[in-house]
């Protein structure tokens, strides 16, 4: 069987530390980058930590270009945290007939805010005899995947907590934007009301996580709420994308809480931000479960974010390849696990489609 080939849309933290993991990998290959504007026709390694040596050259180009019929086996999209922005470029990659993992948080479980779209997906990707999958640290892993799994030992679930205190520091520029790093805290207020002059997301994945959660142990919630908060430095501090000057804006304190008659059934804590061992802040990754047993899991320091992301999305392209075409979500594939031999063995001969 040949390599498996990937072309990666979007070649920033995450597209390029994707292109970084993939090129230590046996049995794939980057067959195409799609960019835009300066990156367009320039070299792939320009942008990522590995050093070309004898490989071949892999030029950025217009993603109309490089994305072909028969071009790859998947696309990596890593270009968008929502459905519908990611949507578009998602349809066009389906329409040739190649596989997409996405990177964009809102696809880890499109159908608990735009359950239209997820229809169109599927329909779409089933059309064309392949599959669309979202994932990466969180939502897809670490607040709902890994909560699945702890459930799987229980004979009842009575409430779940789900917190993860992380730092934001390997991520790029737009999650800097979304998260308002370096803003004041007048300008977070003015932009949580939506009157500021830009848009602040804070923590983009709790509907899905709690969606995810919900639907795989089969509650069914009468009401969700989110809610998030400024997190003030009172130093500087500077990450590889972002700033926050002493006195603004470092990071959010997410919070989420889902509800069944009146009764919080579960609940999302998300404090990240950047550099946060500069102030003292302890990083790591808890579920606390009550039921029968109950469950009490820690995990400190946290699962770095960004290297999760990385390998969540590279290590599941042999489960999207495999997978029957439509839309699917960490629910309806095997569970993730590393890569450490030829990725060819993990392949079904009969789905690979760049032969």
């Amino acid at each position: 069987m040949n390599n498996v080939k990937v072309i990666i849309w979007g070649l920033g933290a995450m597209g390029g530390g994707m292109a970084d993991m993939l090129l230590k990998k046996k049995g794939v290959d980057i067959v195409g980058v799609a960019g835009r504007g300066k990156k367009i026709g320039t070299s792939m390694y320009d942008y990522i930590k590995t050093e070309r040596g004898d490989r071949p050259d892999v030029i950025i180009g217009a993603a109309e270009d490089v994305i072909k019929p028969g071009a790859a086996d998947v696309v990596l999209l890593c270009t968008d945290s929502y459905t519908k922005e990611a949507f578009p470029r998602m349809k066009f990659i389906l329409e040739q007939g190649i596989n997409v993992i996405t990177s964009a948080e809102e696809m880890a479980y499109p159908q608990a805010q735009s359950p239209e779209l997820a229809e169109e997906l599927d329909k779409i990707a089933k059309a064309n005899g392949v599959s669309v999958l979202g994932t990466g640290i969180n939502p897809g892993l670490i607040m709902d995947l890994m909560v699945l799994i702890w459930t799987g030992c229980m004979e009842n679930v009575e409430h779940i907590v789900s917190r993860r205190v992380n730092s934001l520091s390997p991520f790029g520029p737009v999650v800097m934007a979304e998260q308002g790093i370096g803003i004041t805290e007048e300008e977070f207020y003015l932009r949580k009301a939506g009157k500021g002059s830009g848009h602040l997301s804070g923590h983009v994945g709790f509907a899905e996580s709690v969606g995810m959660i919900c639907d795989g142990i089969g509650w069914e919630l009468d009401e969700f709420k989110q809610d998030m908060e400024p997190i003030i430095t009172d130093v500087d501090r500077k990450s590889p994308y972002g700033f926050a000057a002493a006195g603004n804006v470092a990071g959010v304190a997410m919070k989420a809480w889902g509800y069944k008659d009146g009764k919080c059934m579960i609940e999302m804590d998300h404090p990240q931000q950047i550099e946060p061992e500069q102030v003292g802040v302890q990083t790591g990754d808890y579920v606390i479960i009550d039921g029968t047993p109950a469950v009490n899991v820690l995990n400190t320091p946290e699962i770095d974010g960004g290297i999760g992301t990385i390998a969540m999305c590279v290590n599941m392209i042999p489960q999207i390849i495999n997978a029957e075409p439509g839309l699917h979500t960490m629910l309806t594939l095997p569970v993730p696990r590393a890569i450490m031999g030829d990725m060819r063995d993990r392949i079904n001969p009969d789905k690979k489609i760049a032969k």
